[in-house]
């Protein structure tokens, strides 16, 4: 079991996205997305606030952590930039007092903070180095050579989803690993065999990760349908 105190938890942002142009800042249902995803932290019953940062590099975006009395890591703008190199882009490996890091993307306006909750909970009981959110699918698949990567139907059988074996496709929301083993190249874990990272699977809905402009639209569209269901 990990201790939650020594639990780095940040939400990384930058405002050169080329898809969506200041996509953390750009309005979103009267809001934006960093503001979201910052309000749902400042909610959780789990995260110490004193461990929770926001790693940004422009003034724009350390004003907004300023305003919601963030911890603010003044990211370089080489790690903004840095798109291969990990030690480039968690330039803070080696400057935060933590043993474990988990990263909240700030693109997933549907992610709730009991999600959010749940899976820093999963990590710190837990007794695995990397803790990486998945959603489940139970579908089939073929590789780039056209070649059947899930269990064909059975002879005679026809396609029938509810008898295939589940797969796992990545969520791109939730993130947690070591931080001393960033230095070596690895985040989360090596991918190459079981457990490493563990898996947390979390729901469909709540992974939709706002990437290209026709995501923002349906997205922000679909938020302000939920606050007027909240609102009647």
């Amino acid at each position: 079991m990990k201790d939650i105190a020594d639990i780095f938890v940040f939400i990384q942002a930058r405002l050169d996205s080329e898809r969506i142009p200041r996509k953390m800042l750009a309005p979103f249902a009267d809001t934006t997305l960093l503001e979201i995803a910052i309000r749902k932290v400042l909610k959780s019953r789990i995260i110490p606030k004193e461990n929770f940062y926001l790693s940004v590099a422009e003034e724009e975006l350390k004003e907004v952590g300023r305003a919601y009395r963030v911890n603010i890591f003044e990211r370089s703008q080489k790690s903004a930039l840095a798109e291969e190199v990990m030690t480039d882009m968690y330039e803070w490996h080696d400057r935060v007092p933590y043993t474990y890091a988990i990263k909240i993307n700030a693109c997933l306006p549907f992610l709730k903070i009991e999600t959010i909750d749940n899976f820093i909970r999963q990590y710190r009981d837990s007794p695995y180095d990397g803790l990486f959110a998945v959603t489940e699918k139970k579908t089939y698949f073929w590789n780039a050579d056209k070649t059947m990567i899930t269990n064909p139907p059975a002879k005679g059988k026809f396609m029938n989803t509810k008898l295939v074996e589940p797969t796992y496709e990545a969520a791109h929301c939730l993130y947690a690993g070591r931080i001393d083993k960033i230095k070596e190249g690895i985040w989360m874990g090596s991918f190459a065999k079981p457990n490493d990272p563990a898996l947390f699977a979390i729901d469909e809905y709540e992974a939709l990760d706002i990437d290209s402009p026709w995501q923002f639209s349906l997205c922000e569209s679909l938020y302000n349908s939920e606050l007027r269901c909240l609102e009647t």
